[in-house]
This record gives structure tokens, sequence and C-alpha cells, in this order.
């Protein structure tokens, strides 16, 4: 069988953990016909657009893309591509396994966590009204208005909207990829105890979902900041994640941070049609072209990508290539060696080459 796959090289140092994630995922043998579509800077220089219509076109043709970086300032200028993508798409789950591979520097060992987070709303949704404008000072007052409550006029607003339908549907997701994966508990996150209304409503949905799959996955709830404590305390007493979407993007992070740094951190945003696969770091630009960066996080984002077209045989390969490749610590990038000044770091497409060697 043949698979079309959407290819989308990002901006920065994209490119090169793309190139060297295609050539790894060609070399297990699955047959891939890519199609290429570009986003971000490099779209945006050749077309005059950051998200063209057609990169959405051909994610919806495929139903699967594989998407490198693409950089997002930061307090100013265009917002999200990544997110774009993901509200186009309704790709409403994000999917971050954080997992110990031998050979990654890290103050834990034997870390095998998922973090599962909703897409679509929170304060990611992009609700936002500027401090100082018209329709702001109209927000606050009917804020004030309806709640009793001041807001200096001075203020920017960021509105947080969390569903049913959309908590309903992210608890779902997580419960059954814990029965396909055989994970044994899935610990819903939330800010319940002062967010009523919204947080209120995710954990309220998080239990009647739950109640569908007693006796198949154990269930617990925990406030986020107590969360965040307890990863780094005793992380080996979670399994599986689930969480609305700014606390999910925060803890991925944390976790990623338990197993050696965002290098290793591969991730996929998944709806009900389609899905794109891509690594959870930025676009770092300042590396760009200098064949330097670690592709593993990359690669990774590959291993979920075969899963997901169901090439589960190839998918395991390549991740025992790259454990194996990790835990030999010769052909590995500077941030992979025990000094970064280390001078047998190899580079972005040899750290690649080497994993390819290792495919059984």
């Amino acid at each position: 069988m043949v698979h079309r796959i959407t290819l989308i090289p990002g901006d920065g140092i994209g490119p090169e953990v793309t190139e060297g994630a295609r050539r790894c995922i060609e070399a297990t043998g699955v047959k891939i016909e890519w199609d290429l579509a570009i986003a971000g800077q490099d779209a945006k220089d050749k077309t005059g657009e950051l998200l063209p219509q057609a990169v959405l076109d051909s994610i919806k043709k495929n139903k699967a893309a594989i998407k490198g970086p693409i950089i997002t300032p930061i307090g100013e200028g265009f917002r999200s591509v990544n997110v774009a993508i993901r509200h186009a798409l309704d790709l409403y789950a994000c999917l971050r396994p954080a997992k110990s591979y031998p050979g990654v520097k890290s103050y834990y060992k034997d870390i095998d966590l998922v973090i599962v987070r909703e897409n679509s709303e929170d304060l990611y949704a992009g609700i936002e009204f500027e401090q100082g404008k018209p329709e702001t000072k109209e927000i606050i007052s009917s804020i004030e208005k309806y709640t009793k409550k001041k807001i200096r006029p001075d203020s920017g607003i960021s509105i947080k909207p969390i569903s049913k339908f959309a908590s309903e549907r992210i608890v779902k997701f997580a419960f059954e990829y814990a029965l396909r994966y055989n994970r044994k508990k899935v610990t819903a996150v939330h800010k319940a105890n002062i967010m009523k209304f919204s947080d209120g409503l995710f954990l309220k949905s998080a239990r009647e979902v739950a109640k569908r799959y007693e006796g198949k996955v154990a269930f617990e709830e925990m406030i986020v900041d107590n969360m965040c404590m307890q990863l780094v305390q005793k992380p080996h007493n979670f399994d599986l994640l689930v969480l609305p979407n700014v606390y999910g993007d925060i803890l991925s992070d944390l976790c990623a941070g338990l197993v050696g740094g965002l290098g290793v951190a591969p991730g996929a945003n998944i709806g009900e049609e389609m899905a794109v696969f891509e690594a959870v770091h930025g676009s770092a630009p300042k590396y760009k072209g200098k064949n330097k960066v670690n592709p593993t996080a990359m690669i990774l984002s590959g291993v979920l990508m075969l899963r997901y077209i169901k090439e589960d045989k190839a998918a395991d390969r390549l991740e025992n290539a790259i454990r194996e490749v990790l835990a030999e610590g010769k052909s590995v990038t500077y941030d992979l060696k025990p000094t970064r000044d280390d001078p047998s770091a190899v580079g972005t497409k040899e750290m690649a080459d080497a994993i390819i060697s290792h495919l059984t």
C-alpha cells in the first residue's frame, strides 16, 4: 500500500529536521508519496500568505501530514500558523508523549507519560480584545455590569471558552487512546476550585465520560498546580494526563523536561479524519542551515505518524533504531553529548544517517 502524506518543511531549522525525518521514515520501507506544501515565513515570502489554502487542501485530501516547526513572533506580528492549522482542520486532540530514552541526560529514569491536550478552546481560542480599543472598553463595561467587578480601563481582555462538547470529546479521546495502547490510568487536570464555570465544566464532563470506562481504565482528577508539584516529585505515579488547552501546553513542556528536553519531544494534532505530526520545539532560526540541531523529536513525530497510518511494525523498528543510537551516544548531536562542546558530536544529517543504519 502507498500512503500519500503532506510534507511541510517549516521555517528555520524546520527543513533540516523534516528532511531527516523523511529519510528515516522512507528507510523503514513503508511506501510513501510526499505532497510538498509550504507554510510560514517561506510561504509568505513566496505567496504573500502565511498559510496558503493549498496547504489545508493538501492535508484534507491526504488525511495526514508531517510538519516542521514554524516561527511564531512573541507579543506582536501574526498569530501562530500552528494554531491556525489546528483550528482550520478541527485537530482537537494534541498528543505529546514524554518518554525516557537511555543516553538522554535527565534527572529522572523510566518516565513514560502521555499528555492529551484539548486543542480548540480555552485562552488559545484567540478571542482577545486589545487595550484601549472601543470594543475593549465595551467588553469591560459589560463585564462590570453583569459581574459587579471592576476592571482597570487600560486592560487587554482574553476570553476563555470551555464547552461541554469539546471537553467530552477530548476526554473520550484520552480514554480510547488509553485502551488502544494499554494505558492504566487517566488523570484529568483542572483548576475547577477557582474557575468553577469553565474548568468546572471540563471536570464535570471528564467525570461523566470516565463513568463509561469504569473497570477498564482507572480515573483520577488533580488541580493543575498540585499536578506540577506531583510531576516533579513523583512522575512515576502518572500515566496519561488529559487537560484543557493552556494547561496542556505548559505541562507538556514540563514533562519534556523530565525526559531531557524538547529535543526528544514529539507531537501530534489529531482530528476525526486527519492528523498533523510535528516536533514540540520551535524553529530556532539562529541555527538555520548549520546542520547542527537534534532531529530526534521530529523523527519520533514520524514514529507517531507511522502508527497513525497503521504501520505499527515500521514505527516500532524506527523507534528502536532511535533508542539504539541515543543509547550508544556516538553519532548524536552536540546537545546529546556529555558536554555541549564535545568534538565528537555529529550534525543533523549524520544523526539521521546513524538511525537509518540501525533499522533492521
